[in-house]
């Protein structure tokens, strides 16, 4: 059993309250095959109130066994915190789906309360590295290692592919987790909280005084997370739902449609201490 995904749709369901939910209205796919964009690396589930969730489709096939419509005919007006479930109940595209149905639902309860994240300052979560300083990143993402090593820092990647292992520039790539303890700050993908790894992750790098999430899927609901010792979530705001989605399907770039945000444990805080309307 994973725990904290549990922790977190628990929790989710608990802030949703026994009220009546907005069922599923749709899901939105890229083309397929993958264009080998960015752009084409996710799909959004939306409720009828327009609440979009994200999530990241090349791990376990999903875009492939998702494609053709039929999921999506099959999801709408469906309980969406049915689907959510589904993140910790299933495999391969099901637990996909219930990923974005978490997220979607997040963005409802947001909506709901009135809270909108800030803007990310930067693309790696704000973590500011310093000279000399130890960075952790989980998965090798080159786009990302110049903010870090141009600033400095040593950077430890944690990866699962063999043949990318070595040490070059200031970034060391490692098969072992055990290197992250030494890190001062750690950047992971959502995708880690997707393939439920991100425990692994946290137990090593349990010294780490920041620890990231970031990704267009880490839009979920963050209490259970900010407990577990992770301190910000780098996510992507969708400012014209249509406009997204209509992108999205077309395989055109979305990012006009959305904005970087980042929220900390800190802004969190403030929040959940201030009585919202509902």
């Amino acid at each position: 059993m994973n725990t904290l995904a549990h922790r977190i749709v628990d929790a989710l369901a608990q802030a949703l309250g026994p009220g009546p939910r907005p069922p599923v209205k749709a899901l939105h796919l890229p083309p397929t095959p993958w264009n080998g964009s960015k752009d084409g690396e996710f799909g959004a589930l939306e409720l009828a109130d327009g609440s979009l969730g994200l999530a990241y489709l090349l791990l376990d096939d999903a875009l492939a066994r998702l494609a053709g419509g039929e999921a999506g005919e099959a999801l709408a007006g469906a309980d969406p915190l049915d689907i959510a479930r589904w993140w910790v109940e299933r495999d391969g595209a099901a637990r996909t789906l219930g990923f974005a149905a978490v997220n979607a639902l997040t963005r409802h309860l947001f909506d709901r309360h009135g809270w909108v994240p800030p803007e990310a300052p930067d693309s790696i979560a704000g973590l500011d590295p310093q000279p000399g300083e130890s960075i952790g990143m989980v998965g090798y993402f080159p786009p990302l290692l110049k903010q870090v090593t141009a600033r400095g820092a040593r950077l430890t990647v944690l990866e699962l592919r063999a043949d990318l292992v070595g040490e070059a520039n200031g970034v060391r790539v490692t098969l072992d987790p055990a290197e992250l303890a030494g890190c001062a700050k750690v950047l992971a993908t959502s995708t880690t909280l997707l393939n439920h790894s991100l425990e692994g992750v946290l137990a090593a790098c349990r010294g780490a005084q920041q620890v990231a999430l970031i990704g267009p899927g880490a839009g979920l609901w963050p209490a259970p997370l900010f407990a577990a010792g992770v301190t910000a979530l780098g996510g992507s705001w969708i400012v014209d739902g249509p406009g997204f989605a209509a992108a999205l399907r077309r395989g055109e770039p979305w990012g006009t449609h959305a904005r970087k945000t980042l929220l900390d444990a800190a802004t969190w805080a403030r929040w959940t201490h201030v009585p919202s309307p509902r």
